[in-house]
């Protein structure tokens, strides 16, 4: 199979073009996993403290901030990454 046949592109230097750029992409999520994985970990450290103090598990303004802070730097599509990047720190309320 060629590089052509792999990335859909119809000629060699279009096919190198795109290889190079999802390489960079793959690096790119890569990256994004492990950040999440590190937001999740400080989440976790957060939501222990706060239930440690007696309080909730989940403190719905801060997630109201987290939320327009996605929306206002990505449109509507980022208030639901947000909501799922939520869920995956501090799971289903």
């Amino acid at each position: 199979m060629t590089a052509t046949d792999v990335t859909g592109a119809r000629t060699a230097e279009a096919a190198d073009v795109i290889t190079g750029a999802r390489d960079r992409i793959d690096a790119l999520d890569d990256r994004i996993i492990g950040l999440i994985q590190e937001r999740a970990a400080v989440s976790a450290v957060i939501q222990e403290a706060r239930i440690a103090s007696g309080g909730r598990r989940v403190n719905l303004s801060r997630e109201m901030e987290v939320l327009g802070h996605y929306r206002e730097a990505l449109g509507k599509p980022g208030t639901t990454l947000a909501m799922t990047l939520l869920e995956l720190c501090r799971g289903r309320i």
